[in-house]
């Protein structure tokens, strides 16, 4: 298929209308079977449960053509389960598994025009979400959901790409210590915009949150986890009930582990220790690994030994081995890449 006529090098990380999206709606205990559509417009009641009371969750997920000229996506099963704990928690039915699957390639495939092509820096990014959206004016769940995905190409979450970027310790909370942190649900992120917006406006890039109930904890930032490195080279990573299970963590934990033979530990990082950090980096879906290279509280600046100029040398590797099984240049662990085309 002949790709859009469109400068993929210079596209930043923001919405763009492709041609196909997926929609299925649950009314009276059941999903209906789903269909993709061209009409990107949500018409629902001004009194929809979405809107009265933020019952919603979503995931994000990347399509990418590899150095073979394959489109594949990455451990979409990882995201598929994760969406499962977000309804399960905000009292919204389940979409099955297999069938989110199976939505999620059909809409690739639909929009493979905009499957940006390898090299380019882009890629795919897919949003799956879902939403109340019968009328509630009493505080319950909705009884009718529907859930969509759309696809919009992009490229680098931050502009300055893997350049290391300067955070803050913030001084709001991002969760609490048994709210719904480890669920991809809209009112985490609503919670956390303005505390983005006062971070950008006194020029930070990011927000490093402390646990909400010592605030002695790293947390997490808006939209990924803290991936940390020792001196003696050790790849540590906070563990929290209230920290979102990032898909990217988890398969960096395994990449240090199985594949570079580093020591990792998952456990509980004190503020305290960030100092003693050789390098920090925060990874995602969206950016996969961005370099951390300065740490503020409140005027104490914590300038990570890695620099402001490039990556450390263990996130680099890191890095390089994540996106080269991505990218089909390195072997992927059984499972990791779904072949779309």
């Amino acid at each position: 298929m002949e790709k859009k006529n469109i400068d993929w090098s210079s596209i930043g990380f923001g919405y763009m209308q492709t041609d196909k999206r997926f929609v299925s709606n649950f009314k009276n205990g059941a999903w209906d079977d789903g269909v993709l559509t061209s009409d990107a417009n949500v018409v629902i009641s001004e009194c929809a449960g979405v809107l009265q009371y933020a019952q919603t969750c979503f995931e994000g997920l990347k399509a990418y053509t590899t150095e073979d000229g394959h489109i594949v996506t990455f451990r979409p099963d990882l995201n598929a389960s994760r969406m499962k704990d977000s309804c399960l928690r905000l009292e919204m039915p389940v979409y099955p598994e297999d069938k989110w699957i199976e939505a999620v390639v059909k809409v690739i495939e639909a929009n493979e025009a905009y499957v940006p092509p390898y090299g380019s820096g882009a890629t795919l990014y897919i949003r799956p979400y879902m939403f109340g959206s019968n009328p509630v004016i009493g505080v319950k769940p909705a009884d009718e959901y529907q859930f969509r995905i759309f696809a919009t190409p992009v490229g680098p979450y931050f502009k300055g790409g893997a350049k290391p970027i300067t955070i803050r310790v913030c001084d709001f909370d991002r969760a609490a210590p048994h709210g719904t942190g480890h669920i991809k649900a809209g009112l985490n992120y609503a919670m956390s915009l303005h505390a983005i917006v006062d971070a950008h406006q006194n020029g930070f890039d990011e927000n490093m949150y402390l646990d909400a109930a010592t605030r002695t904890k790293v947390e997490e930032t808006g939209g990924a986890n803290f991936i940390f490195i020792t001196k003696d080279g050790k790849v540590v990573t906070p563990q929290s009930p209230s920290i979102l299970p990032s898909i990217t963590r988890r398969s960096l934990i395994y990449v240090a582990k199985e594949i570079l033979g580093l020591e990792v530990e998952e456990r509980e990082v004190f503020f305290d220790e960030v100092k003693d950090f050789a390098e920090c980096g925060l990874c995602g879906t969206a950016a996969v690994i961005s370099p951390v290279g300065k740490i503020v509280d409140h005027g104490n600046e914590i300038c990570m030994p890695s620099g402001m100029d490039q990556m450390g040398p263990v996130i680099q590797k890191l890095y390089d081995t994540l996106t080269g099984i991505q990218m089909g240049h390195l072997e992927a662990p059984e499972g990791w890449i779904k072949v779309i085309k």
